[in-house]
């Protein structure tokens, strides 16, 4: 076959998505050392990792935005994962913060009317993974208030029971789930440090979402190949032959050598 026959029949290389869905937690996850920054270097040449994360958003402004995101009828583009992140803000304190605030009740309704539309939208349960808010660290979050000219406006008390309802949500929608608000104080560990204003995560605090959300990455993603061919298995002669055809020349367990 000649050169242009080969460019005329090679199609456009689909490449598989992870979405990842949540607030500021979400958003700032591409940054330095963020847990979606890792997941994104885990898996180059596997998936396009995709940040849809929006700062002080609850779930009942995301569950408006989610057909937004991700479309009805758009096969091409289903992802092959998502994550679903929310829970800092729902939980904030109603006296406090009344815009960010949503009743626990509404919360796992948001929650598991999400799940459903990805259902829907031809995502199954089974490739969609919730996380629970972390915990808060009242001490350190209270200063923040303070500067921003607010009262204490969050508990972790109450982040608790949306992290509990978040968890009841994944078993009755049958997805995996992340309690991070569990994880992070197990045996009644000093979780401070995961956390670099009381709210937010601190490097230490991505490394462990990262550390124990790639498991569930994993499970559902390790067969998908390296996309295109290795370089070593490029022909030499015709580049075009190796490079046109349908793209996954090497199976998913071949790494290559260091320098490689």
């Amino acid at each position: 076959m000649a050169q242009s026959e080969v460019l005329a029949c090679a199609g456009p290389v689909l490449w598989p998505r992870v979405v990842l869905f949540g607030d500021s937690i979400t958003q700032f996850s591409f940054q330095q050392g963020g847990w979606g920054a890792a997941l994104a270097d885990k898996l180059v040449r596997k998936c396009d990792v995709l940040n849809r994360g929006f700062s002080g958003y609850n779930t009942r402004w995301a569950k408006i935005i989610l057909p937004r995101l991700i479309r009805k009828g758009c096969c091409l583009e289903n992802p092959v994962a998502v994550t679903i992140f929310f829970g800092a803000n729902d939980s904030a304190l109603k006296d406090e913060n009344p815009k960010q605030h949503i009743p626990l009740d509404e919360y796992a309704a948001n929650l598991k009317s999400m799940v459903q539309y990805l259902q829907s939208a031809d995502v199954p349960g089974d490739q969609v993974i919730l996380i629970t808010p972390p915990p808060l660290c009242e001490t350190a979050w209270e200063k923040e208030c303070i500067v921003q000219g607010c009262r204490l406006n969050r508990l972790n008390s109450v982040v608790g029971k949306y992290a509990n309802a978040c968890v009841q949500v994944a078993q009755d929608c049958g997805t995996d789930v992340l309690d991070l608000w569990t994880l992070m104080q197990k045996d009644n560990q000093d979780f401070s440090a995961y956390l670099s204003d009381g709210l937010h995560l601190s490097s230490k605090g991505n490394e462990f979402v990262f550390t124990h959300l790639w498991p569930l990455i994993d499970k559902k993603l390790s067969s998908l190949p390296l996309l295109l061919p290795y370089w070593r298995d490029v022909a030499e002669a015709k580049p075009e032959l190796s490079l046109l055809g349908d793209g996954d020349h090497r199976k998913p367990q071949e790494k290559p050598k260091n320098g490689d």
